[in-house]
């Protein structure tokens, strides 16, 4: 790390970063994370985004300068045009994408605009689908866990092109008191599992109905909260009201107030499919609850079973049933995974810490690309 004398006189950065997914998930939660703690180090950091996209409204109500462009497909000429002549006219010194399209489309723009760094970040767990954007495209690329990385290399992206930055959370503040109950006439007795994720294919939905299903006619203080919405929300909800659940199994829809409801419930459940990391489980953690996770992907970085949580098999349904049980009736364990969680995030998930490997990771490629003509 740098002496803090030199980096207050090192010039601040010029960062544009790209979306062309119109969501809102883990991904553009963390992109939106990464702009504002740059900007508080002194960076100037913008976006540009489709117009509809939820990354760009949420920006500029924390005041960032949000550009759009539709970036549809990778023969979107126009905007590519467009963002050629965005990061000519605006000095950017680097240009960090997030998805497919904007890879193929803001990706080109930067190369033709001779941006001194572009750069891919890998939030997915997902087969690639284009080799080019994390190789002949970008010059660096940025996977968020440790199996992520491993993948990347695994499909052909040259070790020294990437490595791994961890997502980091803002620590939440201290809430002497959830709305969450009192929102949905809950009291202090009831044991609430909570999940928040994005309502799509391979996040478990179903399966944590299927695990709950059996136990809310056996354990009547026992309810369900699901925060996110997404493109299943609708067949997720016609499943809880065909079961005649909707008093027990309570989706939320979108929500601002993460931290609001967490602090509502007893422990957190993601039985995830398939999983880059999980922001999900770091921001749950932080907030002190234990949490059940599925043993896939990158999330065995974050969870070590019987240590800060509990880890099940993916789809394995009375494993996750038995894992919902043992946290229902042991507060012992509830407390004591909690603890080890909420000391985990202090230690290494923390968003100072993602910007100072980010900070660090752009202003090393833009040196060893100087260097190397």
């Amino acid at each position: 790390m740098l002496p803090i004398a030199e980096k207050q006189t090192m010039k601040s950065l010029r960062v544009l970063h790209s979306e062309s997914s119109t969501g809102w998930g883990g991904q553009e939660h963390r992109t939106l994370k990464e702009m504002i703690i740059l900007r508080t180090r002194g960076h100037t950091v913008e976006v540009v985004c489709p117009k509809e996209a939820r990354l760009g409204v949420r920006a500029r109500d924390e005041g960032f300068v949000v550009h759009h462009a539709r970036m549809k497909g990778g023969a979107d000429v126009k905007s590519m045009l467009t963002i050629k002549s965005l990061l000519s006219r605006r000095k950017f010194d680097v240009l960090n994408t997030h998805s497919g399209h904007d890879s193929i489309v803001a990706g080109t723009a930067g190369r033709l605009a001779s941006t001194p760094l572009v750069v891919r970040t890998r939030h997915l767990a997902l087969p690639i689908s284009s080799l080019a954007t994390y190789t002949w495209i970008p010059h660096r690329v940025i996977a968020v866990s440790r199996h992520v990385r491993e993948y990347l290399i695994s499909a052909g992206v040259q070790k020294g092109r990437v490595e791994t930055i961890y997502d980091g959370i803002v620590k939440p503040e201290a809430l002497s008191h959830s709305t969450l109950r009192a929102e949905l006439g809950l009291n202090a007795d009831t044991i609430i599992a909570g999940m928040v994720a994005i309502v799509r294919d391979k996040k478990g939905h179903e399966d944590l109905i299927d695990a709950v299903q059996p136990m809310l006619a056996e354990r009547p203080d026992l309810h369900v909260v699901m925060a996110g919405d997404g493109p299943w929300f609708d067949k997720i909800k016609n499943i809880v009201d065909g079961m005649g659940l909707s008093d027990r199994i309570h989706l939320l829809g979108f929500r601002t107030d993460i931290p609001n409801v967490l602090r509502g419930c007893d422990f957190f459940v993601l039985p995830t499919h398939q999983e880059a990391l999980g922001q999900s489980y770091i921001e749950a953690m932080a907030a002190g609850l234990p949490v059940i996770g599925t043993n896939v992907d990158g999330v065995p970085e974050l969870i070590t079973h019987g240590v800060n949580g509990l880890l099940v098999p993916p789809h394995d349904i009375p494993a996750l049933r038995a894992a919902i049980a043992r946290l229902i009736d042991n507060p012992r364990l509830r407390v004591q995974l909690g603890v080890a969680g909420r000391l985990l995030t202090d230690a290494s998930f923390t968003v100072d810490g993602m910007a100072d490997e980010t900070i660090d990771f752009y202003r090393r490629g833009i040196r060893e690309r100087r260097s190397n003509g």
